[in-house]
């Protein structure tokens, strides 16, 4: 089991839930559009928020985002180590910096000092194209052993100055790399893991990639936070990250949608009729499994554990509970026949 780490009002590893993570992506200049896009992800139940400081000006970032949300807040600095400390000083609860890029041991000192006076966590960061020439050199390539190397060598500058309230990350866009490099990382330390795989692409390809490479390693115990990144809307990396970890059955406090791939037997729109329960679902917080299925002869049936569900017949449907035949509905009336007996559960 992973070191427990206390992360503003939360906690994150040693068994605690897995937290889901983004990242904002409006300029780091717009203050006032920050802060609604943070409001946005804090609604759509992102549980960290990450944001760049880029400069000195970016340190404005803190308060009033801080202001507006309930979640933890994390500072990605590269390089300065001024505005590790200007972030710290502003009241971030964790910050993204590798120790090995900001300089002389004086200033990793100094942001180790002042990350253990206020008890602010430190995510070291490592991806394929940010290792250390020497460490490149010995490998020939950006290896998951070589990344590996690198984050230890990043948390031993830490260390140093005993401070032990470590995160690691170890991306990279390759699935089969970031796997490899995670569970070497598992075996190798105790520090909280955040998974991700970097550079993951549009919606969709980035997916398929962040579920395949989180999911694989969520199955098998490794991993205490996620960000699924996309070349997108970041409110959709937080829905595809609760998805992975529904998927999984890590998170069983809300609906899950089971529907079928239809046949040359349905007879009603059960493709239009299934993204509509999702959509409707999306702000229901019970913890039910809800079918939708297209066809009455195996629908129930099939689908017989699920705790409601609509199965399609020919311009209507059946309202069934754990298998069991409520009543017969138009089509027309089966999304909001189904809603209503979802309200009663």
């Amino acid at each position: 089991m992973t070191k427990k780490i206390k992360l503003g009002n939360t906690y994150l590893g040693g068994g605690e839930p897995v937290l889901v993570q983004s990242m904002l992506n409006v300029p780091a200049s717009d203050i006032e559009g920050s802060v609604k896009q943070a409001v946005e992800l804090e609604k759509a139940g992102c549980q960290v928020i990450r944001f760049a400081i880029p400069d000195e000006n970016a340190l404005s970032l803190v308060e009033p985002i801080k202001n507006a949300v309930s979640v933890p807040l994390v500072a990605d600095i590269h390089f300065d180590y001024r505005l590790a400390l200007g972030a710290a000083e502003r009241g971030i609860d964790k910050i993204r910096i590798n120790p090995g890029n900001i300089g002389s041991e004086d200033r990793v000192k100094a942001v180790a000092d002042i990350c253990n006076q206020k008890n602010i966590p430190i995510r070291i960061g490592v991806n394929s194209g940010s290792l250390e020439k020497e460490i490149l050199a010995k490998y020939g390539s950006p290896t998951p052993e070589a990344m590996v190397e690198s984050a230890m060598y990043h948390a031993s500058l830490l260390e140093k100055f005993d401070f032990n309230d470590i995160v690691i990350s170890i991306k990279s866009s390759n699935v089969n790399t970031m796997i490899k490099a995670y569970e070497l990382a598992h075996e190798r330390c105790d520090y909280p893991l955040h998974l991700g795989v970097t550079e993951a692409g549009t919606e969709r390809m980035g997916i398929i990639k962040s579920a395949v490479g989180i999911g694989s390693l969520l199955t098998h115990g490794i991993g205490d936070t996620i960000r699924v990144s996309l070349t997108d809307n970041p409110v959709k990396e937080v829905y595809a990250a609760f998805d992975i970890l529904k998927a999984i059955g890590l998170k069983t406090d809300t609906p899950y949608l089971i529907s079928c791939p239809t046949c040359g037997r349905t007879k009603i729109d059960l493709v239009g009729l299934a993204n509509q329960v999702e959509e409707r679902l999306r702000d229901v917080k019970k913890p039910i499994k809800v079918a939708v299925m297209g066809c009455i002869v195996n629908g129930p049936g099939e689908a017989r554990e699920a705790d409601i569900g609509v199965a399609g017949g020919d311009g209507c449907g059946l309202i069934f509970k754990k298998g069991e035949i409520l009543r017969k509905v138009d089509e027309d009336k089966l999304l909001d026949e189904l809603m209503k007996e979802i309200d009663k559960l």
